[in-house]
């Protein structure tokens, strides 16, 4: 079963190649989704947060505040790096687990790791392939602002603090310039996973 990162900035469609993978039957492991899990359900990981971040980041029911951490991690790179410092290691935990397990069920070809920062996290040394999804800036914010969950401010400083897409592509086995439509999308997606099989 090849293991493979899928990456790509915030905005470039990294999670529609992502659904289009699942659909072909790739094994899909959402990287950012389980990091958010982590932050919320970890207590070990939730522990390391206060510590660092302190008190500021709880609620009132003494929970994380996603959107408060978020404020603190994504103002500069030393406090995302400081935050990704202490979830990371839980993530490649669960992604060498979860890989074992998907391997002896021996249903999927492919174990798709799906992470915005798998080269900002070194994760990269432990994929087979790396997929980076690449958009003009752009069509990225433009994507991002039409979706309406963060301020325009806000994307900008996140692309400042994610690698740039020439860094990641200078990297990369594969690259979907994803800069038409969902249609050409698909088809340059379909064209890699063809020649993965």
């Amino acid at each position: 079963m090849l293991k493979i990162g899928l990456t790509g900035g915030i905005g470039s469609g990294k999670s529609e190649v992502s659904n289009f993978l699942q659909s072909w039957g790739a094994y899909i492991f959402d990287a950012d989704k389980e990091a958010k899990n982590i932050i919320n359900n970890n207590l070990a990981a939730q522990k390391e947060i206060i510590k660092e971040f302190g008190s500021d980041v709880i609620d009132p029911n003494q929970n994380i505040n996603k959107q408060k951490l978020a404020r603190i991690a994504f103002q500069d790179e030393f406090h995302q790096q400081t935050l990704n410092a202490i979830v990371h290691p839980y993530v490649f935990k669960k992604i060498d687990n979860s890989f074992e397990k998907i391997k002896i069920e021996n249903k999927h070809n492919y174990f798709v790791v799906d992470a915005a920062l798998i080269y900002e996290s070194g994760a990269d040394t432990h994929m087979d392939y790396v997929i980076v999804i690449s958009s003009l800036i752009r069509y990225r914010t433009e994507r991002v602002m039409s979706k309406n969950n963060i301020t325009r401010e806000d994307f900008l400083k996140r692309v400042s603090l994610q690698w740039s897409d020439e860094d990641k592509e200078s990297m990369a086995d594969y690259i979907i310039q994803n800069n038409s439509d969902l249609e050409n999308l698909e088809k340059e997606a379909k064209k890699i996973f063809n020649t993965l099989l």
